[in-house]
């Protein structure tokens, strides 16, 4: 039987796994596609997730903007509201226990994720080695700039949305320190009032084990999971180290291309992050 053409970089890929020092996992959409999370790939595919966007004419870009909290507060929170709900009681796959194992077999890891949906902690990852980029909707923050509240945990919010139109009813997410609506603490598309206090912190943070690493010449392997070009801001990270000579594992089912050295996998991060790992044992 003739092998996959899948088989080599898979192999690969074990090999880099089995003789990492360090691992980066940085993940995108792609990888919460596989938990049954929507995939916001088009329009098309954000109005499955909410259909009364496409009346409307809203795309995802459109919908996913801070200037609705002052318009239409509750369509904002209609919105948001639904994913904090869904993302909390959606179950990581088990690529993230995957991913935890290898961490621990390295010993070194850190997380670099566009995602807001808070998986890796909720996957049992260490949110002091978490990096979101974008933000997260487990945290939010007051819509007056003005106000000195700061960013503050999500959890004593529930919204209450209506499954027809996806508008948020009755009494909306307020700052208890000025009694204004609140958002999520998440860069939207457009987006000045973002506060990037915690996400800042975070590249810190990461920045500083980066570095730990270099010094200690631990031999960095960056693991990708469904990272796309659309917004390449994960994609640039593997990039950049893959530069200063790490390895990069890219997983990709429709944009696996790599740059220079790396390794492309042309799979969705699930079924890849099983058949490496089978590949390891």
């Amino acid at each position: 039987m003739e092998a996959s053409p899948l088989e080599g970089p898979l192999s690969e890929a074990a090999r880099a796994i089995r003789d990492a020092g360090a691992l980066l996992f940085t993940a995108g959409a792609g990888m919460g596609v596989d938990s049954g999370l929507p995939d916001f790939r088009g329009n098309e595919g954000f109005w499955r997730a909410y259909p009364p966007m496409r009346a409307l004419g809203l795309s995802f870009s459109a919908m996913a903007n801070p200037e609705w909290f002052r318009r239409d507060p509750a369509l904002a929170w209609g919105f948001y509201g639904h994913r904090l709900e869904l993302y909390r009681k959606t179950k990581p796959h088990d690529g993230f226990a995957v991913l935890r194992a290898w961490a621990e077999r390295a010993g070194e890891h850190f997380v670099f994720t566009s995602n807001v949906d808070g998986a890796f902690q909720r996957a049992g990852f260490d949110g002091e080695r978490v990096i979101e980029c974008h933000g997260a909707i487990d945290f939010v923050q007051c819509t007056k700039g003005s106000c000195a509240l700061g960013i503050v945990s999500a959890d004593p919010y529930t919204v209450d949305v209506d499954p027809e139109t996806f508008r948020a009813r009755g009494t909306l997410p307020s700052c208890a320190r000025c009694g204004a609506v609140l958002r999520p603490n998440i860069l939207m598309f457009g987006d000045g009032g973002f506060d990037g206090t915690r996400s800042d912190a975070q590249e810190r943070s990461f920045e500083r084990w980066v570095r730990e690493m270099d010094a200690k010449e631990r031999k960095l392997v960056v693991v990708e999971c469904g990272a796309g070009t659309a917004i390449p801001t994960v994609r640039l990270v593997g990039e950049r180290l893959l530069r200063r000579g790490a390895s990069l594992i890219r997983i990709n089912v429709r944009e696996p291309e790599v740059p220079m050295v790396g390794i492309g996998i042309a799979l969705g991060a699930r079924e890849a992050l099983r058949e490496i790992d089978r590949r390891l044992c």
